[in-house]
């Protein structure tokens, strides 16, 4: 933990915050804090990667090789500088592949006459085991025994150098780590400088090229396990083997295969793997985001943005609360991460929230459930509103403007659920302070919301977002010269960029083995695969097929960081929505949202054990109430599936091809054309089947996108005949809005069993229909919703009455 978090964390337990501190590792593994010349090597490489960036977003753009190269050549350096091996079995084994790189280097220059000859004695030993067996297989190749013990005699002395300087220098990295670090760095160099050699050779990649592909995917793999331990590791390895035995693999998962070579060149050499499109997005956009986060950190708006909701709700009812979810909404959206606004922002609110009166579980779960909102908040959302923007090509101020409204329902559902809770514990807001007037905190402390207005006014003049991010940056610099004892000179600038440049490394760290997973399923096909399975299993059920991907979601965050999980499930599952008719953007933001579950689900829900951490309450029964506070998670994606217009898009209808007696049947007349409007009930198709016409007629009033129909061509039981949009028209956007609104308010009664009192099993039951009646969309449905909510009121006022007559009494 760094040492600020340490000074706002001193009253706390030291066994809880020894919790606190594993908890922290296991999110990103604890580096080192090298000394010396080490220390300069670190901060040199550091500031060059931020000053780099921030010149190729403000200044002048670079070629596309170096945007991304310079990003992972860094990153992989100062990952095994800082980031220990870990246990020594562990180090045995990796001293043995650096061995096995090294021996080969050198056998390459010395022993071989070229490279050509060293690949095709090993490609012919490999090839040997294969086809004879190991034994039989090692006797060919025994031309390579000396090379075997060479490097095992070298793989011994870089663990006896590595244990002794280790217990000498503990802080500082081992001969190992070194040379782990030039290793990798040759590697991306080889990549970088031979960046237009490799696209004009692709798929006829040479022998240097195959052996530099599989040392870049080994380093890529040891470079993830370093920082984010051996789950995200192990899923990459076993895409690699699923790649490898392809057509030993059961039908539904069977492809031909590829060989080792094949896949290490596919994934490192090109820009679909370790260089593709995690790479791309965390250049362009992600970086210098964190690094603008470490900037506004810096210049002191963090407390501004605490004093204010403090200001705000601090006396209202279950204001402390209320008050961790204000400043969870505006440092969230900043810091990319629901375990760091946890704990940043926890660490005032949730001892805050305890003397208020809330019991330290429902302290440590109310945090969580409001950080997690911050992914989903502009102007700057983590990391996945970027890659959302790359893997749809929208623009990402239009990913801003459709994502404000369903983030803020998040807040308030949360907001609701702490005010009914707080109702029911009867816990009243913060007593016997004095806290300044909201108007007074504004007025002093305004201006530390300039850089988020920045970025949002010059993202939607068209500015690019790392252009935005360099023009926020400065201000923050030029805020904190407001008052004295903000201001960032020379110093607090150096410690801004180290501080951003240490916090890369933990998301950079991933780009190797997400390159890897997302490569995998584009060289196989596995996405149609994943899709088929999805379809199949879901049947027709829309609802069904949601479940399914909100559980792989679930499975797949266990051992990957959300903004990965979201990548991943949105290769795989966009698709598959796409075929119920759902729009490719609506799709995105159904997979996005389900995949921060894994952040306040049980088992995992890290982000709510690291809120247990600071309540010092039992991590089980937090991450279940956490659980419980944010179930907007799921229900905001069925929402966008269902009522999309609250996205600001239309719903997708589709008129199929209705089952006949004939096996298929052919088109005769089209009556509808791209983009023709049509009504419910009017002719679209003519179609003759078994000798007779039939008429397809529209069942909603829509808009043709697509009409697959041809006059003359035939279609089958199933088949589309015309694609159709329902617009997203103001009336319909607002109707969906107002519902959710409604729904939200009901729906979080019914999840904290309290609307004006505790409510019993019948009220209960009540409001749950209540509740999905006022979010579908229509005012009739409304109007039913809100008489029954408003009769739920009527019986508990009435209790309340007669309770209160009998106590007089």
């Amino acid at each position: 933990m760094s040492d600020a978090l340490d000074k706002e964390l001193a009253d706390l337990d030291p066994e809880e915050k020894q919790k606190l501190k594993k908890l922290m590792e296991k999110d990103s593994k604890s580096f080192r804090s090298p000394t010396g010349l080490w220390n300069i090597i670190v901060a040199v490489l550091g500031a060059f990667m931020v000053l780099f960036y921030f010149y190729a977003a403000g200044v002048a753009s670079v070629g596309t090789q170096y945007h991304l190269g310079v990003y992972v050549f860094i990153t992989y350096i100062l990952v095994f500088l800082l980031y220990p091996a870990g246990k020594a079995w562990v180090r045995a084994g990796l001293n043995l592949l650096l061995a096995t790189i090294l021996s080969s280097a050198l056998a390459i220059v010395l022993f071989f006459k070229d490279h050509i000859l060293y690949y095709e004695r090993v490609m012919g030993l490999a090839d040997a085991i294969k086809d004879e067996g190991l034994f039989a297989g090692l006797a060919h190749g025994a031309s390579l025994w000396p090379l075997a013990l060479a490097i095992l005699a070298l793989a011994a002395v870089l663990q006896i150098a590595d244990l002794f300087c280790e217990k000498r220098w503990r802080n500082a990295p081992t001969p190992s780590d070194v040379l782990f670090a030039l290793a990798a760095a040759g590697a991306v160099y080889y990549w970088l400088t031979q960046f237009e050699a490799l696209n004009w050779r692709a798929g006829a990649e040479n022998e240097l090229d195959a052996l530099i592909s599989i040392t870049g995917i080994l380093i890529s793999f040891e470079v993830c396990r370093r920082v984010l331990g051996w789950s995200m590791t192990l899923i990459g390895a076993s895409m690699v083997a699923f790649a490898y035995f392809g057509p030993y693999l059961p039908n539904l998962l069977a492809h031909r295969g590829f060989s080792f070579e094949r896949i290490c060149n596919a994934l490192f050499l090109t820009t679909n793997g370790v260089f593709g499109v995690m790479a791309n997005v965390l250049a362009t956009y992600v970086i210098l985001f964190i690094f603008f986060g470490a900037f506004l950190h810096k210049s002191g708006a963090g407390r501004f943005f605490i004093d204010l909701p403090l200001a705000i709700a601090g006396r209202s009812t279950g204001g402390p609360a209320k008050v961790a979810v204000m400043a969870s909404a505006l440092f969230g959206s900043v810091s990319g991460s629901a375990i760091a606004n946890t704990v940043s922002t926890g660490a005032f609110t949730i001892p805050l929230m305890k003397r208020a009166g809330f019991r330290p579980h429902v302290a440590g779960a109310i945090e969580p459930a409001a950080s997690i909102g911050g992914m989903f908040l502009p102007p700057i959302m983590g990391a996945g509103g970027f890659l959302m923007a790359e893997l749809t090509g929208l623009p990402y101020s239009y990913i801003m403007m459709i994502s404000v409204g369903p983030a803020l329902l998040y807040f308030f559902a949360v907001f609701c659920m702490i005010h009914f809770e707080a109702k029911k514990l009867n816990i009243v807001g913060i007593q016997g302070e004095e806290f300044p007037h909201w108007q007074a905190v504004l007025k002093d402390g305004w201006y530390y919301a300039l850089p988020l207005v920045i970025i949002t006014i010059l993202m939607l003049m068209g500015r690019s977002p790392g252009n935005a991010a360099f023009w926020a940056t400065l201000s923050c610099i030029a805020v904190s010269w407001v008052k004295k004892e903000t201001r960032m000179g020379p110093r607090e600038i150096w410690e801004a960029i180290q501080t951003g440049a240490r916090n890369t490394l933990i998301i950079g760290a991933t780009v190797g083995v997400i390159g890897v997973i997302v490569g995998i399923i584009s060289l196989t096909g596995m996405g149609l695969k994943f899709s088929d399975l999805i379809i199949a299993l879901a049947g027709n059920s829309l609802l069904l097929a949601i479940i399914l991907i909100a559980l792989a979601s679930l499975v797949l965050g266990m051992g990957v960081p959300v903004t990965a999980s979201y990548l991943i499930v949105a290769v795989l599952a966009v698709p598959a929505l796409g075929e119920f008719g759902i729009a490719a953007i609506v799709a995105h933001q159904i997979v996005y949202w389900l995949s921060q579950d894994s952040n306040i689900t049980p088992p995992v829900c890290v982000a709510a054990y690291a809120g247990a951490a600071v309540a010092g309450s039992d991590p089980w029964k937090t991450g279940w109430t956490a659980f419980k506070f944010a179930k907007m998670l799921y229900v905001m994606p069925l929402l966008f599936a269902f009522t999309p217009s609250i996205l600001f898009q239309g719903k997708i209808v589709e008129t199929k091809m209705p089952e006949i007696a004939a096996p298929f049947a052919s088109v005769v007349q089209v009556n509808v054309r791209d983009g023709e409007d049509f009504l419910k009930g009017d002719v679209l198709v003519v179609v003759q089947a078994a000798g007779e016409l039939k008429e397809i007629r529209a069942e909603r009033d829509a808009s043709a996108v697509v009409v697959p129909a041809r006059p003359g061509g035939m279609i089958s039981p199933g088949d589309t005949l015309v694609r159709g949009e329902i617009k997203p028209t103001p009336f319909r956007i607002f109707s969906s809005f107002f519902s959710a609104f409604l729904g939200t308010i009901a729906f979080s009664s019914l999840m904290m069993g309290y609307w004006i009192r505790r409510t019993s099993i019948l009220e209960w039951a009540m409001l749950a229909p209540a509740t999905f009646l006022l979010y579908w969309p229509s005012f009739i449905t409304d109007g039913i919703g809100v008489a029954i909510v408003a009769l739920v009121w009527i019986m508990q006022k009435t209790k309340n009455k007669r309770e209160q007559a009998t106590a007089t009494a």
